[in-house]
């Protein structure tokens, strides 16, 4: 009897220091859900076309490509010609700037691995310049945007096969500079495309987006909230799976209200300033601000990300989530549209000159 109670002497110490330590793990997870434009324009604006002009020089090369086609605006509908906006697009030619010849040297071995001798290889570098622009406006001719897609200032470099004769890699431009300036020009082209896409899409699109995040998990095994936070977060976890980007998430914020009023609990179960109750504040103010990021909701998270700052612990997070809440405030108000999370019907809308115009209908 006297071994127990001297053992349960020297526990009870550990079992409290257990239940006063706390450690955190980052738990990951995906969702789902619509961007929003970064430009504000007219909201019935949902049809864009595209015109490509290259030059005499470049012609031969660009019958060949049709840039028009893989020019994308997500969320919009792409009309061969009169849409609300245009964009035109206006590609340089592919100019070289400097030619040198280039040499490797290697080591010859015999078969018993003993160096020999050596061989060099020389290939030509073609230094070179590409320009494109593009200027957009509306249908009723107000200019919106230009956006530079290539400039001469970003100096590429091609680099030729090797040779052994070093005559030959000096004059492979030369020979081949149809086929090689066709296929330089090509990549420039196509990467200025894409460039262009991801330039109007981030502006002015409705582009559907996986965004990977992450919140804090208790991961000490003998804290007494050990149980409850992952209860907690396994519910969490399949709502925001389930979330979609073109489905509104009325219904998904009284899901959540068993998680949100037991993050909210923390802070009254443990409101010392002492550095553990400090810390899993940190995690309830934390996980509940990127959870009201996510359910579109910025004055919520303004709320979490101010007491994370008050709470002193890792404070530079909350000022992080200040500056976002204010972000997506500002973007919904902009936009005029207070959600993340609609279908978009792109064959629902119509240009400008067609009968039915396009309206914002799909985003309530």
């Amino acid at each position: 009897m006297k071994k127990l109670y001297l053992s349960a002497f020297f526990i009870a110490p550990l079992l409290l220091a257990a239940q006063r330590s706390v450690d955190l793990d980052k738990y990951n997870f995906t969702v789902h859900y619509r961007s929003l434009p970064q430009f504000k324009l007219d909201s019935t604006y949902r049809t864009y076309h595209v015109q490509v002009e290259g030059t005499k020089m470049m012609e031969p090369f660009l019958q060949d490509l049709s840039p028009e086609n893989s020019v994308m605006l997500e969320g919009w509908k792409k009309l061969s010609q009169d849409g609300h906006i245009g964009i035109r697009v206006k590609l340089g030619d592919l100019l070289p700037e400097s030619f040198s010849v280039k040499e490797r040297t290697e080591s010859v071995k015999n078969i018993s691995g003993v160096i020999t001798g050596t061989r060099t290889y020389y290939h030509q570098e073609v230094v070179y310049s590409f320009a494109a622009t593009a200027s957009i406006e509306d249908y009723k001719g107000m200019h919106i945007m230009d956006q530079e897609l290539a400039s001469r200032q970003n100096k590429q470099v091609y680099n030729s096969p090797e040779f052994a004769i070093k005559p030959v890699a000096e004059g492979y431009f030369l020979v081949n500079s149809l086929a090689v300036t066709k296929d330089l020009y090509q990549r420039a082209v196509n990467r200025a495309m894409h460039y262009l896409s991801e330039r109007i899409s981030d502006n002015f699109g409705f582009r559907e987006v996986f965004s990977n995040d992450y919140m804090w998990i208790i991961d000490s095994r003998k804290h007494p909230e050990y149980k409850a936070w992952r209860e907690m977060f396994s519910r969490m976890s399949e709502v925001l799976f389930n979330m979609d980007a073109n489905t509104p998430i009325e219904g998904v914020r009284e899901q959540m209200k068993p998680v949100i009023s037991y993050f909210e609990k923390i802070r009254t179960l443990y409101p010392s300033s002492k550095r553990h109750d400090r810390k899993i504040r940190y995690a309830s103010y934390f996980n509940l601000a990127v959870l009201y990021y996510y359910l579109d909701d910025p004055q919520s998270m303004m709320k979490e990300a101010n007491g994370l700052v008050l709470n002193d612990y890792d404070s530079r997070d909350g000022k992080g989530f200040e500056e976002t809440a204010v972000w997506l405030k500002n973007l919904f108000q902009q936009s005029n549209i207070y959600t993340r999370h609609f279908p978009v019907n792109t064959t629902d809308y119509r240009g400008p000159n067609e009968k039915t115009d396009a309206t914002s209908g799909s985003r309530e």
